[in-house]
């Protein structure tokens, strides 16, 4: 839960933000421009919101955010119950917010030269329905998944010699190019990947389900994962962001929304911890937006999709590849 106090520190530690009482109401502007407004009893806050956008914003969480009133349904403004949000959900709302209403250069200089938010609106259930068919009809794109599913059943376990080989074959089978051991050398990638996975208790929990407590649990991971040694100098090299989100996805297949280079720079313009963190956000955003409006459950809407092989999280990376990675020049 979070309380005025949370969005005036906020807000005002933004540029060229001012307050305003008008009207019994605490409003916060640039210029004339208003980005956020408290209700007169201060337990629901609007915020500046994409209109195409906010009705998959409420459908995915309609417990906590909703649509505006009637006189205010042509802006791009959306509300939520400041009871509902979280101190992180609340900081991205206001900065997304505030930076829908200042120069691009302004942002920047204060968010820094990648502070650009996305542009990309959510798919809906047609969106999704086309790029699966899209991804489907590439070959083989289930085989090796299907052979790691096998190898290490009922759940990939990264202390077991086996698993991380296995793991290791299929991360290079999507590209990602991690050097094996030569005879004689240690294997730097199987023994960090064990000694990380009795640090990192990751949760088991549904992409839709999942708390602020536990993507910033997943982040963490994440970002330890990404800085893993796979190669000894003289030529020295890390595991790298897109094979430890990978990693994550085979480990949490039902949980984890992997990416890869191109469509984390074009969402996010970084591939940190943070970043990392957003994209699980959004993931679950999208993620509750469509379950709401198919009316099903995570396992029957990716068979109604015709990708039954794979979970809810993949599926919507997989609309993320079609729509970002191959479309990219």
């Amino acid at each position: 839960m979070v309380t005025v106090e949370d969005v005036r520190h906020l807000a005002l530690a933004l540029p060229r933000t001012e307050e305003h009482l008008i009207r019994d109401r605490v409003k916060f502007r640039i210029g004339r421009i208003v980005y956020l407004a408290l209700s007169r009893d201060e337990t629901t806050l609007g915020f500046a919101f994409p209109k195409e956008e906010r009705q998959a914003l409420v459908a995915s969480e309609p417990e906590k955010f909703s649509l505006p009133g009637a006189g205010d349904l042509r802006y791009n403004w959306a509300q939520a119950s400041l009871a509902a949000l979280s101190p992180s959900e609340l900081a991205e709302l206001v900065t997304d917010a505030w930076r829908m209403c200042v120069p691009g250069k302004v942002a920047r200089a204060h968010l820094g030269p990648d502070a650009d938010p996305p542009l990309r609106p959510a798919p809906d259930l047609a969106r999704l329905r086309s790029s699966a068919q899209v991804f489907a009809a590439y070959r083989g794109v289930d085989r090796t998944w299907l052979e790691l599913r096998e190898l290490t059943a009922p759940a990939l376990e990264p202390g077991d010699p086996a698993h991380r080989s296995a793991l290791h074959r299929w991360l290079n089978s999507w590209g990602c190019r991690l050097p094996y051991p030569r005879e004689g050398e240690p294997y730097l990638l199987g023994d960090h990947l064990a000694a990380w996975s009795e640090k990192h208790l990751l949760p088991v929990t549904p992409l839709p389900d999942l708390t602020d407590s536990d993507i910033d649990a997943v982040s963490r991971a994440y970002e330890e994962l990404a800085g893993l040694p796979v190669k000894s100098p003289p030529r020295p090299r890390t595991l790298g962001p897109t094979a430890a989100a990978k990693a994550l996805y085979a480990l949490r297949p039902h949980t984890v929304m992997p990416w890869d280079a191109a469509i984390a720079t074009e969402l996010y313009g970084t591939r940190d911890g943070a970043a990392f963190a957003r994209h699980l956000r959004t993931g679950r955003s999208w993620a509750r937006a469509v379950l709401a409006e198919s009316g099903l459950t995570a396992d029957a809407l990716v068979a109604d999709l015709g990708r039954p092989a794979v979970t809810l999280p993949k599926v919507l990376d997989e609309h993320l590849y079609v729509t970002i990675t191959r479309a990219t020049p």
